[in-house]
C-alpha cells in the first residue's frame, strides 16, 4: 500500500478489526519512512452491479455516487460522516443482498430516500426535491404534506 503522504510503498499494519458485520477489514497502517498514519479497508469482491439508466443505458454501479448525493443532501445538517458511511454501507447491502445483477436508478433512488427519512428529514426532503424532480412548489409541498402526516 502506497503512503498517500510521502509515497513509500512499505508500511506495517498496527491494527485490523472486521467493521460492517464482518464485510470489511479496516486495517490502521504506519509508514515506515513517515511514520504516518493511515487507515485502509479490505472488501471481498463482488459480481458487479450494473445500474440501469432512466434512459435505458447501464454503467457499472459506483458507491461514491450514492455517497455523494447524500453527502449534498445532508449539507450543514447535524449529520455526522460516520452515520452517512453507515448509511450507504446499509443500502450498498440492500442493492447486493437482492441478488440481482442489474438494478434501475429508480430502485436505488427509493431505497436511499427510506434510509434518509429514518436519518433526518431535511436531508430526505432535499435528496427527494432532486430525484422526483419537483418542478413547482405544489409538489414539494405535498412531500412536506406526506411527512407532517407520518409523525
Amino acid at each position: 500500500m502506497r503512503c498517500p503522504y510521502c509515497g513509500c510503498l512499505e508500511d506495517k499494519v498496527v491494527d485490523s478489526r472486521p467493521t460492517d458485520e464482518g464485510l470489511t477489514i479496516r486495517r490502521r497502517r504506519e509508514c515506515v519512512k513517515c511514520a504516518a498514519r493511515f487507515t485502509t479497508y479490505e472488501k471481498i469482491e463482488t459480481v458487479p452491479l450494473m445500474v440501469v439508466k432512466k434512459d435505458g443505458t447501464r454503467q457499472g454501479y459506483d458507491r461514491n455516487k450514492i455517497l455523494g448525493g447524500i453527502v449534498k443532501a445532508c449539507e450543514k445538517r447535524p449529520v455526522s460522516m460516520n452515520q452517512i458511511e453507515k448509511l450507504v454501507d446499509s443500502i450498498e447491502l440492500s442493492l447486493y443482498n437482492s441478488m440481482k445483477k442489474e438494478v434501475s436508478t429508480e430502485e436505488i433512488g427509493e431505497i436511499i430516500m427510506t434510509e434518509l427519512k429514518g436519518l433526518d428529514q431535511v436531508a430526505y426532503v432535499r435528496f427527494a426535491s432532486v430525484y422526483r424532480q419537483f418542478k413547482d412548489i405544489d409538489t414539494f409541498m405535498e412531500e412536506l404534506t406526506k411527512i407532517m402526516k407520518e409523525k
